[in-house]
C-alpha cells in the first residue's frame, strides 16, 4: 500500500501538523531499524510497504514537526542532529572544492 506523502498527516485546530498513525508508525521503525543500508531498505519495504526514498522523504518532513519531537524527542533531536552534521559535511566539501578552482 503506497502512502502519499501529502496525506500521512493532519492539521489540528491551530493549523499545526499532527502525526498521523502512519508517521507514527515511520519513526517507531526508525528507532529500531537495522544499521545496515541493504537491510533497512529491505526492512522499510516488508514492515511500511514503501519506497526507501518515500520512507527518507517523509522522514524528513516528520522531523521537523512539532509532534514528532513530542512523541519521541531522544530519536527526533538524533536524527535532527545527524542531519545537521551531514549538512556541515557536505558545506565543507563544497567550500573546498570551491576555492580549489
Amino acid at each position: 500500500m503506497e502512502y502519499s506523502l501529502s496525506m500521512t498527516s493532519a492539521s489540528d485546530s491551530n493549523g499545526h501538523e499532527e502525526l498521523s498513525p502512519f508517521d507514527q508508525q515511520i519513526l517507531d521503525f526508525e528507532a529500531h531499524a537495522p544499521k545496515a543500508i541493504a537491510l533497512k531498505e529491505k526492512a522499510i519495504r516488508a514492515e511500511l510497504d514503501i519506497s526507501p526514498v518515500r520512507y527518507h522523504q517523509r522522514l524528513n518532513v516528520i522531523v521537523e514537526l512539532p509532534a514528532a519531537l513530542a512523541y519521541n524527542p531522544v530519536l527526533v533531536k538524533r536524527l535532527l542532529r545527524k542531519r545537521g552534521e551531514r549538512e556541515e559535511i557536505r558545506r565543507a566539501a563544497h567550500e573546498n572544492s570551491s576555492s580549489d578552482n
